[in-house]
C-alpha cells in the first residue's frame, strides 16, 4: 500500500473513530431506547441494525487481516433488516452498545492492514476498497446518530 492510501485510509478511519464515539456518547445518555426514529425503528432497533452491519464489517476485515476467507452477510437487505431485528430485538440497549463498541475496536485492530485491498460487504454485491467502506460506514453511522438526535428531541 502506498504511503498516500496509508494516510487516506488512517485519515478516515479517525473520522469514523469520531463519529463512533459521538454515537456512544449519545448512547450513555439516552432517555427511552424505545423512543420512535423511524416508523416501526425505535432507537434500540437502529442501534441493533447499526450493530449487526458493524459486526459484519469487523468480521470481515479481522478475516482479511489474518488471512481467513470473509464470510459477508447473505440475502436481501430487507431480509437481512429484518434478521438484526430478531436478533437484537431481545437484547438490552447496553449490550447492542456494547457489542457495537467491540465491533468497531476490532475495526480498529485490522483496518489498516496491508493485506486489506478490498472488502465484501454481502453475497451478491460488489466489494469495496477500504477507503470507499470506511467512508460508507462513517456516512451510514452519521445519518442515523442525526436521525437519532432528532428523535430524541422531538420526543
Amino acid at each position: 500500500m502506498s504511503l498516500k492510501e496509508m494516510n487516506t485510509r488512517k485519515t478516515l478511519l479517525e473520522n469514523l473513530n469520531q463519529s463512533t464515539a459521538l454515537l456512544l456518547d449519545l448512547c450513555a445518555t439516552i432517555p427511552d431506547p424505545d423512543t420512535i426514529v423511524y416508523e416501526g425503528w425505535t432507537i434500540k432497533a437502529v442501534m441493533g441494525h447499526m450493530t449487526f452491519w458493524h459486526e459484519s464489517f469487523a468480521r470481515n476485515v479481522y478475516d482479511l487481516a489474518n488471512d481467513r476467507e470473509p464470510t459477508p452477510l447473505r440475502g436481501t437487505y430487507s431480509a437481512l433488516n429484518q434478521k438484526c431485528l430478531a436478533e437484537f430485538g431481545p437484547l438490552s440497549i447496553e449490550v447492542i452498545v456494547l457489542r457495537f463498541a467491540n465491533a468497531h475496536k476490532l475495526i480498529q485492530e485490522n483496518i489498516l492492514n496491508d493485506k486489506i485491498v478490498m472488502i465484501p460487504y454481502r453475497k451478491g454485491s460488489r466489494d469495496y476498497p477500504p477507503e470507499e467502506h470506511l467512508q460508507v460506514v462513517n456516512d451510514h453511522l452519521k445519518e442515523h446518530t442525526k436521525d437519532i438526535v432528532t428523535a430524541i428531541n422531538n420526543a
